[in-house]
């Protein structure tokens, strides 16, 4: 049996961050971010709301959606790049909140890739019998590292998180192929130093061939055509990315999840987040096949193909 996601859930800041409060605050304007990157709003943590509470409220709601116990966990896994404090971990915080007793814990540094490294991870120890259940968070509050001098970036990012609760599902649904790279060469184009750092011209290059290339490798893993992919969940980065990746699937607007004009950028919380909508919403429905697939700083990239139900 395979391992799949039987529990899902989200945190969202409340505070909203629009193009035109940014407009008040640097040289830009709402056209110019909606036509290049396609954000419009993102949210913003108060400062009391710290990346551990995010990861929390979210691990909540998907333990809750999984119908299981705490203390049934095996491992908790948490994707992030701005933790709350180098050590302990994000995990070992949310594992002592939660109450998971039984799990064992650790954060992962993908970036923006982070999830699926999550995911991936998740799986193998499923599959093996290590462990019945695996908690996944991305999350992010990346309004900390942000420099909101800097124009090419302050726009883009926003906080937030997402969870998922793995464990074995029927026979063939879950997932059915996946991706994980990294080139540490391309490392300087994407970094925090103070503040995030990013050579944006470099990193869209990158993201547009990457994105498309791991998309199509993990369908044809999984033995499948890229016709019958329902939906696909891309890292929610750049309008003009997502797009490229969703061309090259061949699939129509409407089987793209699009959160990034809400939310903008979340890095590791990215996925997750959109997966909760688009299953919320109804464009996820069961035995559809999804395929998620983000890149991140390092550089990293990953991509899944599943087929979602339990």
């Amino acid at each position: 049996m395979n391992a799949g996601i039987i529990g899902i859930g989200r945190c969202l800041p409340e505070d909203k961050l629009t193009n035109f409060d940014l407009e008040k605050r640097m040289d830009t304007s709402d056209e110019w971010i909606r036509t290049m990157t396609g954000i419009e709003e993102r949210r913003i943590a108060k400062d009391d709301q710290d990346t551990s509470h995010m990861a929390l409220d979210a691990a909540k709601k998907a333990i809750k959606d999984a119908a299981i116990d705490p203390a049934e966990i095996g491992l908790i896994l948490v994707a992030t790049v701005t933790p709350d404090q180098p050590f302990p971990s994000m995990s070992c915080a949310i594992q002592q909140e939660l109450g998971a007793v039984n799990a064992a814990a650790m954060d992962l540094s993908a970036a923006c890739a982070g999830f699926m490294y999550g995911l991936v991870t998740a799986k193998q120890f499923i599959e093996s019998d290590v462990y019945k259940y695996v908690l996944v968070v991305g999350v992010e509050k990346l309004s900390k590292i942000t420099n909101w001098e800097d124009r090419n970036t302050a726009v883009l990012f926003g906080d937030g998180a997402g969870a998922a609760v793995l464990g074995k599902v029927s026979e063939g649904r879950g997932i059915l192929s996946f991706e994980l790279g990294a080139d540490g060469t391309g490392g300087k184009h994407l970094y925090q130093d103070e503040y995030l750092v990013m050579n944006g011209r470099e990193v869209f290059k990158f993201a547009v061939r990457q994105m498309g290339e791991s998309a199509v490798n993990v369908i044809e893993k999984a033995g499948l055509t890229q016709e019958e992919v329902s939906f696909l969940i891309p890292h929610q980065a750049n309008i003009r990315i997502m797009e490229a990746s969703r061309e090259r699937l061949g699939l129509p607007i409407e089987k793209m999840s699009k959160t990034i004009h809400k939310y903008g950028n979340t890095s590791a919380a990215s996925i997750p987040i959109s997966l909760v909508e688009d299953v919320e919403e109804g464009r996820i429905k069961e035995d559809d096949v999804v395929v998620m697939v983000g890149f991140g700083g390092g550089l990293t990239w990953g991509a899944i193909a599943m087929r979602w139900g339990k």
